[in-house]
């Protein structure tokens, strides 16, 4: 039983969101509930001679809409996209005049990153190669260390909180968030900058998953490449991206007349203690990690209406998780929607967690949840709902965000439809 001895309510008062199919939040809300895949051939590098040819990348993103000619050129992509995701959130919290109502001294910053500037670091490699060390950039490290997301932005919004990088795999930014949560829960903070971001669709990069064997191979079909839960899925599609909340203790927020969009109230964490890269099959971390989630939160399961799955379209860790959820759940778990919109943003690895939080909010806010789309073959092992007729219209009180990772991380987020008249976050 996990006890915080606290009662301090954390809700959400800004979203920003850069995906492969979207450049903000309502254009990515759309196009998930249109069932549009962000999947196509690679445009970022020359992947010709590539096993894996395609990816979900963001397009038409333009940096100079967030940052100055001499800022865009001293930050990686995956910066670029944490600071125009960030900006976003900050802008509909209503930071973005002044920051008059920021509390420096009690405002933090965690984003988690699973790989950082490996565009920067393979383009400084070739250099050193072809030019010699002179030509290397005196930039490249503060340009590629992961870390520099969260530097950036406290710089930004002068938050002088805690203020550190989660690195946890494609659990990265799952875990952000849930410790910017308990930063709150527990006092130490009253408003946290948190999510994840992810730009690593490099050469290297493409070439280590395929010589795994854990991407798909689709490539005469992007758009359906990515299936999960599918009974021919055939790996993941790499994906890349930022997704930044706004999190804020509720009297704070209310004090000075934020707009409440939703309520983090329980997170879970785990690990498979298992392998490098396989989940364990029976979903033993999985469902450590959504149970702790629901008993963080003092909820039942019967409140939890869907589920965002960490769905990556693998054999293995679709049915694991699928397994997972029934064994949480129970019977409940036939009723709930588990969606998995990986199917249409790809997997931005360190970004999944934060994208598919502030999707989770989304689906509680709106009452709709986005399909899981390229469903043609059931699988046996995969035997839930998942949403793959197109958008399901219900109203939802709890979503359940999931994030499992290479090397056994699993992180869970709890995420509650804002309703006022609520006084504690748990009995």
């Amino acid at each position: 039983m996990i006890h915080t001895g606290a009662t301090r309510r954390v809700v959400i008062t800004g979203v920003g969101m850069v995906t492969p199919i979207g450049l903000d939040v309502d254009s990515t809300w759309d196009a998930l509930l249109g069932g549009v895949s962000g999947a196509g051939p690679i445009t970022l590098f020359d992947a010709s001679d590539q096993a894996v040819r395609f990816a979900c990348e963001v397009k038409d993103f333009d940096p100079l809409q967030y940052l100055d000619r001499k800022g865009a050129r001293r930050a990686d992509r995956f910066l670029q996209l944490a600071i125009a995701a960030g900006s976003q959130a900050m802008e509909q919290a209503g930071f973005g005049d002044g920051l008059a109502h920021l509390p420096p001294d009690r405002t933090g910053v965690v984003v988690g990153v699973a790989v950082g500037g490996l565009p920067l670091l393979e383009a400084q490699h070739r250099k050193l190669l072809s030019k010699g060390p002179r030509f290397v950039s005196p930039l490249l490290i503060p340009m590629f260390i992961p870390d520099m997301t969260v530097g950036l932005l406290s710089i930004v919004y002068g938050a002088r909180g805690p203020n550190y990088a989660t690195v946890s795999a494609c659990a990265s930014s799952g875990h952000s968030l849930g410790l910017a949560f308990r930063s709150i829960r527990r006092g130490e903070t009253d408003v946290m900058i948190a999510g994840g971001t992810e730009s690593a669709i490099t050469p290297l990069a493409v070439a280590g998953f395929a010589s795994m064997g854990s991407m798909s191979t689709r490539n005469d079909d992007p758009e359906k490449a990515c299936r999960p839960f599918d009974a021919r899925r055939d790996g993941f599609v790499l994906g890349e991206g930022s997704g930044m909340l706004i999190l804020e203790e509720l009297e704070h927020a209310r004090e000075r007349g934020a707009r409440i969009l939703g309520e983090i109230v329980g997170f879970g964490q785990s690990a498979d203690a298992y392998h490098m890269t396989a989940p364990a099959p029976d979903g033993v971390g999985a469902r450590l990690a959504m149970q702790q989630a629901i008993e963080d939160a003092g909820l039942a399961v019967e409140d939890i209406g869907y589920i965002n799955a960490n769905g990556t379209a693998t054999p293995v860790g679709d049915a694991a998780e699928t397994k997972a959820i029934k064994e949480v759940l129970g019977e409940h778990a036939r009723s709930t929607v588990v969606g998995a919109t990986k199917s249409m943003t790809g997997h931005p690895l360190g970004a999944a967690g934060a994208i598919e939080a502030v999707i989770s909010m989304l689906v509680c806010r709106h009452s709709v949840i986005p399909p899981t789309i390229n469903f043609e073959e059931a699988d046996p092992e995969c035997d839930l709902d998942y949403a793959h007729g197109g958008p399901i219209r219900r109203p939802v009180p709890v979503a359940l965000s999931n994030s499992f990772a290479f090397g056994g991380h699993n992180a869970c987020l709890a995420i509650r439809r804002w309703n006022d008249d609520r006084t504690t976050v748990r009995d």
